[in-house]
């Protein structure tokens, strides 16, 4: 099945650590994207004939794009796409989110939210910019269920400035006890063209060993409280794991639109430029190649907690993985990062630390 990418471009105000594409708009512009989302959605309609299974709403802040047009977006797919028991998901900005908004979502078919909380620890929120207090995200959790949304997931951050080990036991407890279903905890990395870069010798980071530390004991407390790991940065109880992020590692195909959105879909992969005004007056992709290579498919299969399957590899390629990787996956197995059976490589919590050089000097 296909999924679907909507990538909404607006922020009420820019994270200083954050480099996806968004600004703040005014009204207007909102109208005007709805409107070429639409548009977009309309072209690809002929295109994809495979049934729907996954919606995602992502930015930038969905929940600061209203609930009013996220429903329309969605009452457009469900009117002119085959959808089969769709996992909808929309990221939200726990500042953004009222009881109007929860509502029109609950309406509209929505299944699954995304907020970025990133710090249970209001000094370590407020370095990154994140205007909410736990209390907030508390009483959005309780108004996403009380409109029967209850697969929620939170953002966790690690390695942000002022956190320690302690602070983010107290970030992991909240966590736990506030009863959500899927936790995604991303390592801190500070990109170029962000106000972090330049502030970076200033910051008060923890190094580069105690964030190693920090990711372990996150992987080892979710573990201890019933959250698998799934892949490197995702965690879950079981059966809610993203239905719509797996098909970015397994391979699959979807439709990205937006600026800056990545598409894979009939074998090929195109995206569309980081430029608001461009995808208003000419929203035509940019080709990216082929997609779905043996290198590609490796790459992301040894991403998720499953690992790379020869069964799912020969099944997708007609032939067995070769036996070097194999036999070079062994030399890391020795070294506690991985395991190796006959059929299958699957890094462990110590090995996707060290993922990139690990992948990259088995597919070389």
């Amino acid at each position: 099945m296909t999924g679907i990418y909507i990538h909404i471009p607006f922020c009420k105000s820019k994270c200083p650590y954050c480099d996806f594409y968004s600004f703040t708009p005014e009204e207007k512009q909102k109208d005007s994207y709805l409107k070429a989302v639409l548009f977009c959605l309309e072209k690809y309609s002929t295109e994809i004939t495979d049934e729907v299974d996954t919606v995602y709403f992502g930015g930038g802040t969905p929940s600061f794009f209203t609930g009013e047009r996220i429903k329309k977006v969605i009452s457009y797919i469900r009117n002119n796409y085959r959808l089969n028991n769709p996992e909808i998901t929309v990221e939200c900005n726990p500042s953004s989110v009222d009881e109007k908004l929860v509502s029109l979502l609950s309406q509209a078919g929505v299944s699954r939210i995304s907020m970025g909380m990133q710090s249970a620890v209001t000094k370590e929120r407020q370095s990154l910019g994140r205007a909410s207090g736990k209390e907030k995200i508390e009483e959005c959790i309780r108004l996403f269920k009380k409109h029967g949304i209850d697969n929620i997931s939170l953002d966790l951050m690690l390695g942000v400035p002022l956190q320690t080990r302690e602070s983010l036991t107290e970030s992991l407890d909240f966590l736990v006890s506030s009863g959500i279903k899927h936790i995604s905890a991303y390592m801190l990395k500070i990109e170029e063209e962000t106000p972090f870069y330049s502030l970076q010798h200033s910051l008060s980071l923890p190094d580069e060993d105690e964030v190693c530390d920090m990711y372990l004991q996150t992987v080892d407390f979710l573990k201890s409280k019933g959250f698998l790991q799934y892949e490197i940065s995702n965690f879950s109880e079981k059966g809610y794991e993203s239905r719509h992020n797996l098909k970015y590692w397994r391979c699959e195909e979807y439709l990205g639109i937006g600026p800056s959105a990545h598409s894979f879909l009939h074998g090929k992969r195109f995206y569309f430029p980081r430029n608001f005004d461009f995808f208003l007056k000419n929203p035509t992709p940019i080709p990216d190649g082929e997609g779905g290579s043996e290198e590609e498919y490796i790459m992301l299969a040894l991403r998720l907690s499953e690992g790379l399957q020869n069964k799912k590899y020969k099944e997708r390629f007609n032939k067995d993985i070769d036996k070097s990787i194999f036999e070079k996956a062994r030399y890391f197995e020795n070294k506690g990062l991985l395991t190796v059976n006959e059929d299958s490589i699957a890094l462990n919590e110590k090995g996707f630390l060290l993922s990139n050089s690990i992948i990259s000097q088995l597919i070389d």
